[in-house]
């Protein structure tokens, strides 16, 4: 009887957490998703549509349909449950602060929104590209070559510093999938076919933009 308990207990422990159960998503967080209508704001489906500048100056929040293959899932699932401005900007704007009005989920609904956001993959990002590493190329390019902070904010001696119109590199190892950066440097079109950012196709070789990839992968 005792071991019958024992073992009833250990198998629901193990299907909290086993991939597609409640816990960790499976239908839960689509239905958490639908319910907050996130997707009045993210696209969540594949591929990116937009094909003018109007089209991308409509979007109201950033594509999530690759999420599962840009972000990291310990950062999702914290952001959602506290989340805090990625970009120092509004979002499609170079004037308005964001004011970081996003809205929080509780812990459960955090979790399984994560889990699904997990899911949102493309096949344009192969894992194993690129490992986190600081090498002097890398930061020559980021710092010197490209000046990656005129555009996005950086920690200098503790502080932030740089520039406000992209998205915020404070925090990118924690956030970022390195595998991810380097798709988006090496095959921006795909997730962005409109877009502000210079696409370094032709300006930077392949190898340069995976020294980029893994040094950007490495900041705090």
């Amino acid at each position: 009887m005792i071991r019958t308990a024992s073992l009833a207990l250990t198998l629901f422990i193990v299907s909290i957490f086993l991939p597609g159960s409640t816990f960790a998503g499976g239908p839960e967080g689509k239905k958490i998703f639908e319910a907050k209508k996130c997707g009045a704001c993210h696209q969540v489906e594949g591929p990116a549509k937009e094909k003018t500048i109007q089209d991308q100056l409509a979007k109201k929040g950033p594509e999530l349909w690759y999420a599962g293959s840009k972000f990291k899932k310990g950062f999702l699932e914290a952001w959602l449950a506290d989340p805090k401005p990625i970009r120092p900007l509004e979002y499609n704007s170079i004037t308005k602060k964001n004011d970081g009005s996003h809205p929080k989920l509780s812990g459960k609904e955090a979790l399984d929104a994560a889990a699904y956001l997990m899911t949102l993959k493309s096949s344009a990002v192969k894992d194993g590209a690129v490992q986190p590493k600081d090498t002097p190329k890398g930061r020559a390019i980021f710092i010197k070559r490209q000046a990656c902070y005129g555009c996005h904010e950086v920690k200098v001696r503790g502080n932030a510093a740089g520039g406000l119109s992209g998205p915020s590199f404070v925090g990118v190892a924690m956030r970022l999938n390195p595998d991810w950066i380097y798709a988006y440097l090496t095959n921006p079109k795909v997730f962005k076919p409109v877009k502000d950012m210079p696409d370094y196709v032709g300006i930077l070789t392949y190898s340069e933009m995976r020294d980029l990839a893994a040094y950007a992968a490495t900041l705090n």
